[in-house]
């Protein structure tokens, strides 16, 4: 199932939850697949492999590694609904070019050393980020269709790394209005990890560019409204105000959650 981009304020995605913070070294493993998938649909094989060598069930019922030809089996169900039908050249092409995927075990494949110890998030975020990149038309409109996919996941960072390319090759209100959806798609990053001052001052930020707007993108890669982020942002705000670092920011996770809707 595709997360939806039009997903209602009461579907609460996986992510939306307070989440650890990821090591840079993770953070840069995860952003580096994610934008190859972005620029060559073919590349959504690199999303699969953490998928499923971080797997906590795989992971129980093959402690000694996933055997190869247990491990292509797996990929076959994940590759094929991405448009990918060649599981062993997929593997052995991501390999070659991203060693730190994985290492050989006793009996087969594990997780890398560099990922290994947050095998299980990682499997779960790069599975739900595929899940975002699949069920696009492949037109002018993909970049922005699958940003707003990775939004309503919740997957706030992921959202931040697709919109930055389409901020740099706009100019003038569109850049502006780009920026604004940026500074509030980190802000709600910042509130995952618990980090008041940064959610506050990028929410400010990012109401303050989008205030004067309509609340809709319109824009190459099509329409977006994204009304109801900026008011959840405000709310937000307003709940914040007064408040310091030792508050309880537990309540946040019960306001409106924001969305982005297509046009």
């Amino acid at each position: 199932m595709v997360p939806s981009v039009h997903a209602p304020c009461d579907s609460r995605p996986v992510f939306w939850q307070r989440q650890p913070r990821f090591p840079l070294p993770i953070m840069r493993f995860l952003r580096d697949r994610l934008a190859r998938a972005m620029e060559n649909p073919a590349r959504r094989s690199l999303l699969v492999w953490p998928t499923l060598l971080g797997a906590p069930g795989l992971i129980a019922e093959y402690p000694d590694g996933i055997p190869s030809p247990e491990l292509l089996r797996r990929a076959r169900g994940l590759l094929g609904p991405a448009g990918l039908e060649a599981p062993e050249a997929c593997w052995e092409r991501d390999l070659a070019g991203h060693p730190d995927t994985a290492v050989e075990g006793s009996h087969g494949w594990k997780p890398h050393p560099s990922w290994a110890s947050m095998g299980s998030l990682v499997s779960l975020r790069a599975g739900v980020t595929l899940l975002a990149l699949m069920g696009h038309p492949e037109d002018p409109s993909f970049p922005l269709s699958t940003a707003a996919a990775l939004f309503n996941s919740a997957l706030y960072h992921e959202c931040h790394d697709v919109l930055e390319p389409l901020w740099g090759e706009s100019r003038g209100h569109l850049r502006a209005e780009l920026q604004g959806l940026i500074l509030l798609t980190a802000g709600f990053h910042h509130q995952q990890i618990h980090n008041m001052a940064g959610m506050t001052g990028l929410w400010e930020d990012g109401v303050s560019m989008l205030a004067a707007r309509s609340g809709e993108l319109d824009s190459p890669w099509g329409i977006l409204n994204y009304s109801a982020a900026v008011e959840a942002a405000s709310v937000r705000l307003a709940w914040l105000e007064g408040k310091d670092r030792d508050t309880d920011l537990s309540p946040l996770w019960e306001l409106p959650r924001p969305i982005w809707e297509l046009m």
